[in-house]
């Protein structure tokens, strides 16, 4: 469906917006995010340190690993930061992607890809306070199972997502601190590491035996490498966004990528493989091995502060998608109510901590499958709004631009596009069952947000003028 259809209307301006969601003046707003918070909370988005590369170690090889982190940037990372920097400063309003999918193809796009992204980043967010409560369990093993645990879970998401509501600026800075305190026990375990690196180990193929577990590989280096474009969600909020954002996310690209790279090729240097211990949760060991327990102590207690950080990152962008999917009218207007305290989008946070707490009860193994497929689908749908918005919308201002023509473009967004189809390709029965009753949701949620408009039962923000269509 391309083309505006009024049925949706596309984002207004701040200052036509309805009070309710409008934002405040720059002047009088004080969660507008800096430069550094918001390299830190991209950097949340995607990484929050090396915690979990230990899988592709076990699942290929250290060399395979290395290489892995090492060219899987290059095309997966970059093509979808280039996309979230030229768009993001081109369309800079709370919605990101469901504001690209919107101006390429219409209202009913637009909804869907706001359906994929914001369950993929819900059912995401579930997976922390789970992760939280199993590094607090080395200290209190009550909460390990039953009752307490599930009581754990829920105080832990309450207390979290109580943060978030304080506003972006306490969020950032928090993210900034976190970051900085989870990464340096692994700067500690590198630097100790260097004389006991024996580089012919970087060249291993793997223990004799043992079979290569590519879904695992592939699967590993998807999930420590993507949701770039998950700050988009954010624009409306950051200063200077066509400026801010290009910096953003190429600091934080090295940060991630050194972030993993370096204690990868210091672990793998510097002890004999054992491939069989190479899973989640084996840098632990690894510090302890190389150092002393000292230094396992310190990468548990940055483990948990990563994740505080992933499930800070990953909530407010689900807010503000929430926030910016109201101003474009594809959820009603009482959904982007903002705090009268912290001008935070408290409906958003309250919505995605909910379903949060529903999801927590699945599997972990089953909630990584579904978020990479539901986040597979919207990618693809982005990937193809990229392009036509290149095409179709050439004279609207970018203040960055992706250096390349149509053709260069096409072969940037080919090649991740491929590796998105194998990821939808190799779900399994559940996988395909649950996507498939997700994605049925948002359809009929589209249609029942279409019926409430055209019967006045709900009030939608929005009206017929576009200025995203008059700029140049």
């Amino acid at each position: 469906m391309g083309g505006v259809s009024t049925q949706f209307p596309p984002l207004l301006p701040p200052e036509d917006q309805h009070p309710h969601t409008a934002a405040p003046p720059a002047e009088k707003r004080s969660n507008k995010l800096a430069l550094l918070p918001l390299i830190f909370l991209i950097y949340f988005e995607v990484a929050g340190g090396p915690y979990g590369v230990e899988a592709a170690v076990g699942a290929a090889g250290p060399l395979f690993a290395i290489l892995g982190f090492l060219i899987f940037p290059f095309i997966w990372s970059i093509p979808e930061a280039l996309i979230t920097a030229e768009l993001a400063t081109a369309f800079p309003g709370n919605g990101g992607f469901v504001i690209w999918a919107h101006k390429a193809f219409g209202p009913f796009w637009g909804s869907m890809m706001g359906s994929w992204k914001l369950l993929s980043g819900v059912i995401n967010l579930a997976s922390y306070p789970a992760l939280f409560v199993d590094y607090i369990k080395l200290v209190f093993p009550v909460v390990s199972s039953g009752v307490p645990r599930f009581v754990a879970v829920l105080f832990s998401t309450l207390f979290l997502s109580f943060l978030n509501y304080t506003g972006l600026t306490v969020v950032g800075y928090t993210a900034v601190c976190l970051g900085l305190i989870s990464l340096s026990p692994f700067l500690v375990l590198s630097l100790i590491s260097i004389p006991k690196i024996d580089p012919r180990r970087w060249l291993s193929l793997g223990q004799k035996g043992l079979g290569k577990n590519w879904r695992l590989f592939f699967n590993t280096l998807f999930w420590n490498l993507n949701f770039w474009d998950n700050a988009s969600t954010l624009a409306g909020e950051v200063e200077q966004p066509q400026i801010t954002f290009p910096r953003a996310l190429f600091s934080a690209g090295i940060l991630a990528c050194l972030g993993y790279l370096i204690p990868l090729l210091a672990a793998t240097g510097a002890t004999p493989l054992d491939q069989t211990k190479w899973a989640d949760g084996y840098f632990a060991d690894l510090a302890s091995i190389i150092a002393g327990p000292w230094l396992k102590v310190w990468v548990e207690f940055g483990a948990l502060l990563s994740v505080i950080g992933l499930y800070e990152a990953q909530l407010s962008s689900c807010a503000y998608q929430i926030l910016g999917m109201a101003d474009l009218a594809v959820v009603p207007r009482a959904f982007g109510q903002r705090s009268k305290w912290f001008d935070t989008p408290w409906v958003g946070i309250m919505l995605s901590t909910l379903v949060a707490l529903c999801v927590s009860c699945l599997e972990f193994s089953d909630i990584i499958s579904c978020v990479n497929f539901l986040y597979s689908l919207g990618m693809l749908l982005e990937f193809a709004s990229f392009l036509r918005l290149r095409q179709s919308m050439a004279g609207v201002e970018r203040p960055y631009k992706v250096p390349a023509g149509m053709r260069g473009l096409v072969v940037m967004c080919l090649v991740p596009s491929v590796f998105l189809v194998y990821v939808l390709a190799v779900g399994n029965g559940t996988v395909y069952l649950v996507s498939s009753l997700l994605t049925a949701a948002g359809v009929v949620w589209y249609f029942l947000m279409n019926f409430c408009r055209s019967r006045m039962l709900v009030e939608f923000d929005g009206d017929d003028d576009d200025p995203f269509l008059h700029l140049n």
